[in-house]
């Protein structure tokens, strides 16, 4: 079982920064893969980011060149990175870990088994 805790959430104004974390419990957190999902209102939620076991990441388009995806295996904590934030980032964040990882399917929510309570990312314009 794992547990995950985002923290970091909060308004920002366009063209600011935030830093999201996630603290995992367990003593197996290298070995899972860990995702950044969000959900606007009235939206389904939608893949972020993901950092496998071997630190390969990958990016939604949207993200991509704005948004860094990191892990601390000695502190169990998965951090996200967002620069150059937009109006359009407004949403809640959420932490996800998965003990498989499969290119096809790692921007879908169904991999993942554990997630976190989410944290509200507000952009203002």
């Amino acid at each position: 079982q794992v547990q995950l805790v985002e923290s970091g959430g909060g308004l920002v104004q366009a063209g600011g920064s935030l830093r999201l974390s996630c603290a995992a419990s367990g003593r197996t957190f290298g070995t899972y893969a860990m995702a950044w999902f969000r959900q606007a209102p009235g939206k389904e939620r939608a893949f972020v980011a993901v950092i496998n076991w071997t630190r390969n990441t990958y990016y939604v388009d949207s993200v991509k060149g704005r948004f860094t995806i990191s892990r601390d295996n000695a502190k169990n904590t998965v951090y996200l990175q967002m620069n150059s934030l937009k109006p359009e980032d407004t949403a809640v964040y959420y932490c996800a870990a998965s003990r498989t990882f499969n290119i096809a399917t790692m921007y879908r929510p169904d991999p993942y088994s554990y997630w976190g309570q989410g944290t509200q990312v507000t952009v203002s314009s």
